[in-house]
């Protein structure tokens, strides 16, 4: 599976979506990660919303193997659920 996450500079769930990505690059839980700085890449959260399919309020916004599953929350869950990482992130 590859993650995608859209973010912004200065959001600590973008850090911790981020930070547990890379985690599970390297313990090759996931094939890869891609992290989009929204800013950086002229992407507006009505662009997100677009790509999402409904009202994005929130970074970051999470794709695994390009479908949406929403936010920081979302993907830790999914990755507990899973049973993708023995331990959880620290936040």
């Amino acid at each position: 599976m590859f993650v995608t996450i859209y973010g912004r500079p200065g959001c600590p769930f973008c850090v911790f979506a981020k930070d547990l990505a890379q985690r599970l690059e390297s313990r090759d839980a996931i094939e890869g990660y891609r992290y989009v700085d929204m800013p950086s890449n002229g992407l507006t959260k009505a662009d997100l919303s677009a790509k999402v399919g409904q009202t994005v309020h929130t970074v970051p916004q999470v794709f695994l193997n390009d479908a949406p599953i929403g936010g920081f929350s979302e993907f830790d869950h999914y990755v507990r659920e899973h049973g993708m990482l023995t331990t959880s992130p620290a936040h």
